[in-house]
């Protein structure tokens, strides 16, 4: 593969982190809204928490088909690892600065500029998503991502979404998404599958918590960048995205409860870094960078 070039009319060096599990047509999806961006250069990591075949094969035919630098993070499946996995993507990652998305969640064809473009010190940005029902999912296509119509409002109301007050949020980079993110009261927080920093911000932050389960360790981890004083940047309308439909049978309203409690107790606490994170990562049979141009041996990035 050809030496790297930065991402974006920025000059910054920029790797994308999409976290999965056994999902090959979500991350298929997702993965050719990313061959469909309007820059290159960035290198993409899939940080996958003990997917099956179907999923590394599912990569190694998106890396030829799409010219993406794919890289593959897999780990052994031991129940919801998120975090570890997420972990291990940052300690593979070598760009200065690192995006973060989910597997099922297809970007905006200027995603990636976009979060390029406003990269600013002592920030991390948030982004926004729009969930899509279950029959709208269904009837996305790989031809609907490759010609940007995943994300555009008309075709998803042509198939079926009714966005509501949703409908503002798709209204991508310009003057208009700018105002709405100055003018909207949701709070500004670190989502997983909308979200950038720079590396270096996570590794004094300790990455993410390896003790917190679903539906904390991305707003947690947030919560501790702010303790650290890198604020939060709203970019929800100017960089959307849409999720796709998926059962949630993990998701469990006691946990939920003890993981808000955890995250008030890092607010008042100052907690910068997590108590068990990055540095506390350990070796596991398997786990690291497989497959293909994935290697440890791939070529390098080139600086521009």
């Amino acid at each position: 593969m050809a030496a790297r070039k930065s991402a974006a009319r920025s000059g910054l060096e920029v790797d994308v982190i999409l976290s999965t599990y056994d999902a090959p047509r979500a991350l298929g999806l997702a993965l050719w809204g990313y061959a469909a961006q309007t820059c290159t250069g960035f290198r993409i990591w899939v940080a996958d928490d003990g997917s099956g075949d179907g999923t590394r094969a599912l990569v190694d035919r998106m890396r030829a088909e799409t010219g993406l630098d794919i890289r593959h993070v897999w780990q052994p499946d031991r129940g919801f690892r998120k975090s570890a996995i997420l972990n291990r993507a940052i300690a593979a990652a070598d760009a200065d600065y690192l995006i973060f998305s989910d597997g099922d969640t297809i970007p905006h064809p200027r995603l990636v500029e976009t979060h390029a473009r406003l990269a600013r010190p002592r920030r991390y940005l948030a982004g926004g998503y729009v969930k899509l029902p279950a029959d709208v999912t269904d009837r996305l296509s790989v031809d609907d991502v490759r010609a940007g119509r995943a994300t555009s409002l008309a075709h998803l109301r042509r198939i079926g979404l009714r966005p509501g007050r949703r409908a503002l949020r798709f209204l991508g980079p310009g003057p208009a998404g700018w105002l709405l993110d100055q003018l909207t009261p949701t709070p500004r927080r670190w989502h997983g599958n909308n979200a950038s920093t720079w590396r270096e911000h996570l590794l004094a932050v300790n990455g993410f918590d390896l003790d917190m389960g679903y539906g904390g360790q991305d707003a947690a981890l947030g919560d501790r960048l702010e303790n650290l004083g890198v604020a939060p940047l709203r970019i929800r309308h100017r960089a959307p995205a849409v999720h796709l439909h998926h059962e949630r049978p993990w998701r469990d309203p006691e946990g939920m409860r003890r993981i808000a409690e955890e995250r008030a107790r890092i607010r008042a606490s100052g907690q910068t870094r997590a108590a068990r994170g990055l540095d506390q990562l350990e070796d596991e049979d398997g786990a690291g960078v497989v497959g293909g141009l994935g290697g440890q041996d791939a070529s390098p990035r080139a600086s521009s």
